[in-house]
């Protein structure tokens, strides 16, 4: 294989096709920082996301430099909310995307993705709480995206979800300047886990 037209090759696809990496994403398990005090819970969140991902940035960066290649956006996607934030039995879940915004301003990523729920199989308290507060979480905070999965081919579709999810995009669009919220919000049906792609990523 010749080597020189294969390295020549690639800077062209860099400089001409303008050849990326599109995303690194970090998946980050939040699972056992639930906690029934939502502040506990929260802070223990908080403090697990810039430990994990507090190099994310700089080996990226690293990456690039070595590669020649850039690197467009450095995300972190975490456990659905939802299922992190049932044990507190909050009735508002917007302090946990608040916590989210923080914590990524925190480690200089450019998303964060995981104010989230998973309700094709019924929704409990915390993703109902989840759904109506998404509104108020993407107006309040700048890097984090929302995602609903109402409906999979095992299960069917949630149609109550699928109705409040009508309301929510429409409320997030209306809450945010040019609509900007309704562009970091996702509904899914048949969701991936581990889905690195903003705005539907979580850690799954």
């Amino acid at each position: 294989m010749d080597t020189a037209s294969n390295i020549l090759e690639t800077i062209e696809m860099i400089s001409e096709d303008r050849l990326d990496i599109r995303t690194v994403t970090m998946g980050i398990s939040l699972l056992d920082c639930a906690d029934s005090d939502g502040r506990r819970a929260r802070r223990r969140c908080c403090e697990r996301i810039v430990k994990r991902a507090a190099d994310l940035v700089s080996v990226c960066e690293a990456i690039e430099a070595e590669l020649g290649i850039p690197i467009i956006n450095k995300r972190v996607s975490v456990t659905p909310i939802a299922l992190v934030a049932a044990a507190s039995r909050e009735s508002d879940l917007t302090p946990w995307a608040q916590m989210l915004d923080e914590a990524a301003a925190a480690v200089g990523v450019d998303f964060i993705g995981g104010f989230s729920a998973l309700v094709e199989k019924g929704a409990t308290a915390s993703d109902l709480a989840l759904i109506d507060s998404i509104p108020e979480a993407l107006s309040s905070t700048k890097v984090v995206c929302s995602s609903v999965n109402v409906g999979s081919s095992r299960a069917g579709i949630n149609m109550d979800a699928v109705r409040a999810m009508g309301e929510a995009i429409t409320a997030s669009a209306r809450a945010t300047e040019n609509g900007l919220g309704a562009a970091k919000l996702v509904v899914f049906a048949n969701s991936v886990g581990d889905n690195p792609f903003m705005a539907g990523a979580f850690h799954g």
